[in-house]
């Protein structure tokens, strides 16, 4: 696997979140820790998938450093816009912090979940949903990721269907919403 040499820390536990209503209405700003305790607090949040030209989605293993879910595979890449960061640019900057990647990236759609890691904490967000593609060299931030790799949508289903407990929760719920809704955007990348 091949890390990003800086592996700069790109997340803090007191940097401020956009807390936000199921509207999208900013409705003031808290630290990530506090969002993620208890049964979290709404925030806006995104999520990025990575294809290559082979058709294959690029997963990461959240790093063992993450308070919830360390360990856990899901989608390319995700985090939190910051305080007067368009959610474009947020996902863009993210997607060079983790994975050395700089592509076009296609808004598809928005969602809100709420979802606990037992006496760790939970999310609780208003995700939006992102794919791009890229071949390029991934380079992964090691202090975000612990693994990563391209596998195809069948191969993918089926470890879905026999480890589900493997995958974040949010990732289930995206990726299932990708293939039914958005296979033809996925495919014109």
């Amino acid at each position: 696997m091949q890390t990003n040499s800086a592996s700069a820390i790109v997340s803090f536990d007191t940097e401020p979140l956009i807390l936000v209503d199921s509207q999208d209405r900013i409705v003031g700003y808290q630290s990530k820790q506090a969002c993620h305790e208890g049964d979290g607090i709404l925030h806006r949040a995104f999520s990025v998938f990575i294809f290559n030209n082979r058709g294959e989605v690029l997963l990461q293993q959240r790093s063992a450093q993450k308070q919830l879910w360390p360990g856990f595979w899901s989608n390319s890449c995700c985090s939190h816009p910051r305080q007067g960061e368009e959610m474009d640019q947020a996902a863009q900057r993210r997607l060079l912090e983790e994975l050395s990647l700089n592509c076009k990236l296609k808004f598809l759609y928005r969602f809100q979940y709420q979802a606990s890691f037992g006496e760790a904490g939970s999310e609780n967000e208003l995700c939006s949903v992102y794919i791009g593609k890229s071949d390029d060299s991934v380079v992964v931030n090691v202090n975000e990721i612990a693994g990563w790799r391209f596998i195809s949508s069948a191969h993918l289903q089926r470890e879905l269907a026999e480890q589900p407990e493997h995958f974040t929760p949010w990732f289930k719920m995206e990726w299932s919403r990708l293939q039914d809704e958005y296979s033809e955007a996925i495919a014109n990348l």
